[in-house]
């Protein structure tokens, strides 16, 4: 379902246009909000004392070019987690300032998809100002529905004011309207450094994960941010930071078992790279099956994508590389096996095969965290690449493993987008899963 990022951004305006903290002894069960719920207090205060930025502060972030982003040299002693330096910065969204949010870009060590290689990663902190002290917070680590490969498309500059139109930032305005509303913080990596100008693995699970787990070892470390270092986190991932927010999960409690994690929630995630490849083939989201190939290929050398791709693929392969998600809508309805010389399917393309096995969810960890996996519980819409059996075959495996998982199919059909805009559009967003991550929280 990695392709409905920009059609969450299509819709977001017209959803928006219609329509204490509790600790419980289990999760609450999903709900959509009500649109006062989205616009709460904290939203309504930060939007009625908002600003305007100026022509050049608007122009300055549409030239993402902040040196924040160059990187010191690694002296190999350093752990995961580490914050190599951090900058306070305002958020700026289509122009505008809101008020009362303290947010901080933030550079950290991380590590690649064998958890021991160092890599760097930026990302961005942001925290409300409601009269609740920081230190009483808590901090939801979250991952969009951020599918790009290029440079200057990720977290930490769509919230600074670049990338303006991207839909995985579209689509997370409602749940971070609700999770504002809390009075949590948020930190969301950019999985990798936003400046690199080689493409990005951001479809490599596992680099993914660290890089979200690290993102809030990082936040924790920002003592000038003032979050408690014990604070209890919730997980969040949606379509393709779903993939990221599940490895976290699965892989938090070796990798990461300082971090006090509550739960996870799992929104419309690919569970199989192989059956995501099939079903999105030769459909609208054609393009953005193609860029997974090239969001494995950083982590997983070994695939020899140019070597595979004839003339027409290559030259798209080049393209796509330096591109935000917006343009791989670019392919939309082509069969991928004609971009390949062999003329095979690329789910069916051998050298390919180790890739998908080790982004397989269920297969290399058991949550210790209170799960809820969100999903299409059909597969009878355009929304619907992510075979919906996936979904359910992930939720028997991590129960099998004692994991605690609460599983809410979701109607994505044409008859609810057409009848309900609103419930259907708050589902793809994941909006209705914050009361459920509320409630797992002690």
């Amino acid at each position: 379902m990695k392709f409905r990022a920009l059609i969450l951004a299509f819709v977001a305006l017209s959803i928006i246009a219609m329509g204490g903290t509790t600790a419980a002894a289990q999760p609450v069960p999903p709900r959509t909000p009500g649109l006062d719920e989205v616009f709460n207090g904290f939203v309504v205060g930060s939007l009625r004392g908002a600003t305007p930025a100026s022509p050049q502060e608007a122009f300055e972030a549409l030239l993402v070019n902040d040196p924040f982003y160059r990187e010191p040299v690694l002296s190999g002693s350093e752990q995961p987690g580490t914050l190599l330096k951090a900058k306070r910065v305002d958020v700026l969204f289509t122009g505008v300032k809101p008020a009362n949010l303290l947010a901080y870009k933030l550079m950290f060590v991380s590590t690649g998809v064998d958890g021991v290689t160092p890599a760097i990663s930026t990302g961005i902190l942001m925290i409300p100002l409601d009269g609740t002290p920081i230190a009483d917070k808590k901090l939801v680590s979250y991952q969009e529905a951020n599918d790009s490969v290029g440079w200057g498309c990720h977290p930490s500059t769509q919230w600074t004011g670049g990338d303006p139109l991207d839909g995985a930032s579209w689509s997370a305005l409602g749940p971070l309207a609700l999770i504002f509303g809390k009075g949590h913080a948020v930190v969301i990596s950019d999985v990798g450094n936003d400046a690199d100008r080689r493409p990005h693995g951001v479809f490599a699970g596992k680099f993914a994960a660290h890089t979200q787990l690290d993102a809030a070892r990082a936040a924790l470390h920002l003592t000038e941010a003032g979050l408690n270092p014990a604070t209890q986190i919730a997980l969040f991932g949606i379509a393709g930071g779903g993939v990221g927010a599940a490895f976290s999960a699965e892989l938090q409690p070796e990798y990461a078992p300082e971090l006090n994690v509550k739960s996870a929630v799992l929104e419309g995630m690919v569970v199989d790279q192989r059956n995501f490849l099939r079903v999105a083939d030769g459909s609208v989201g054609a393009g953005f099956a193609f860029a997974t190939l090239l969001g494995l290929e950083p982590w997983y050398p070994e695939m020899a994508l140019d070597s595979r791709l004839n003339s027409a693929g290559l030259g798209v392969a080049n393209i796509y590389r330096t591109q935000c998600q917006d343009a791989y809508f670019t392919l939309p309805f082509l069969p991928l096996r004609t971009l390949f010389s062999s003329g095979v399917s690329p789910a069916d393309e051998p050298a390919f095969q180790a890739a998908f096995d080790d982004n397989q969810l269920g297969r290399f960890g058991t949550p210790k965290a209170k799960v809820l996996v969100a999903s299409c519980a059909r597969d009878d819409s355009f929304m619907s690449l992510v075979p919906a059996q996936d979904a359910r075959n992930l939720v028997d495996t991590y129960r099998a493993q004692g994991t605690d998982v609460t599983y809410q199919p979701t109607d994505c059909g044409m008859v609810k987008m057409l009848t309900d805009i609103y419930g259907w559009g708050t589902d793809l967003f994941g909006m209705q899963t914050i009361d459920w991550m509320e409630s797992s929280f002690d």
